[in-house]
């Protein structure tokens, strides 16, 4: 009897004008390959970066999301959408 253990990023989804990536994450567990478990078990949000206390704005650090998160986040998040993103920080940060 082998027991396993996996967890995987069972749906990602873009969310919001801002582009947000959206994960959910999945473990399962199997006994020699058959499944005995399956749970949602982690659900976590990225956007494109945020500001520092003088408004300068701070990419989003990928270095350890999959390939697959790090590809989208290449292609969504252009130069239009993290101005706007600030912009929509800088306008919505308390005591603004």
């Amino acid at each position: 009897m082998a027991l396993a253990k996996e967890v995987k990023q069972d749906k990602i989804e873009i969310v919001t004008d801002y582009k947000h990536i959206q994960i959910r994450e999945q473990t399962i567990v199997k006994e020699d390959d058959t499944i005995i478990s399956k749970a949602f078990t982690n659900r976590y949000v990225l956007t494109c970066g945020k500001i520092d206390a003088s408004d300068n704005f701070i990419d989003t650090d990928l270095s350890s999301e999959s390939d697959e998160v790090k590809s989208l986040a290449n292609i969504l998040w252009t130069d239009d959408v993290k101005a706007a993103w600030k912009a929509n920080l800088i306008a919505n940060k308390p005591g603004a």
